[in-house]
């Protein structure tokens, strides 16, 4: 199976500002939100425990516990914003109101297309190891590569939630790819 972590808060995250290369670091909250997974990850086995080399995802691997193992990807680094980094979409909106990530892609950044070549990389890597894959990254990466595990198309994630310091379980029902668990957090005590 392949677990998915997305990174706790960023203050960009909270703000609702797209997050692409933006090295950011988490918040208190953030932290507080990676910690928090850590009992719960500490449950299961991996096998292999891959993150994006950005800070966000670190410090949520770290947190977790997990640093210490992970090998650091950049196939899991979040979408390339270009030309639309740091901005909210509301306001891209204004300029393009049927805007779309996972339809258009962004001026001066990834297609769609180029997303989903990164994410089919990390879905057949992680089919190739033997037991379950921990992967620590960002959300819209993140949404993409369930897009792939599932077997459809880059548009399919626009219908994929993800909460910051979430956990989402992708896996097999009668050899079908399936979704365990979407966007499941823990709360604190």
């Amino acid at each position: 199976m392949l677990y998915i972590v997305r990174h706790g808060e960023t203050s960009w995250s909270l703000t609702g500002q797209h997050t692409g290369k933006t090295d950011l670091n988490l918040t208190e909250h953030g932290r507080l939100q990676a910690k928090l997974l850590k009992p719960h990850l500490a449950e299961e086995e991996f096998k292999e425990v891959w993150c994006s080399p950005l800070n966000r995802a670190i410090e949520t691997c770290d947190l977790a516990g997990f640093c210490d193992r992970a090998q650091y990807l950049p196939e899991l680094e979040e979408w390339d914003y270009g030309d639309y980094e740091g901005r909210k979409r509301v306001d891209i909106i204004k300029e393009c109101p049927d805007w779309l990530i996972f339809n258009d892609g962004v001026p001066g950044g990834e297609s769609p297309q180029e997303v989903y070549e990164r994410a089919q990389y990390i879905v057949d890597r992680a089919k190739r190891v033997d037991g379950d894959v921990l992967v620590f990254s960002s959300g819209h990466i993140s949404r993409v590569i369930a897009a792939c595990w599932l077997e459809q198309p880059v548009t399919f994630a626009k219908q994929l939630k993800l909460s910051t310091a979430s956990l989402s379980i992708l896996g097999e029902d009668h050899k079908n790819p399936a979704i365990a668990v979407w966007n499941w957090t823990p709360k604190a005590p």
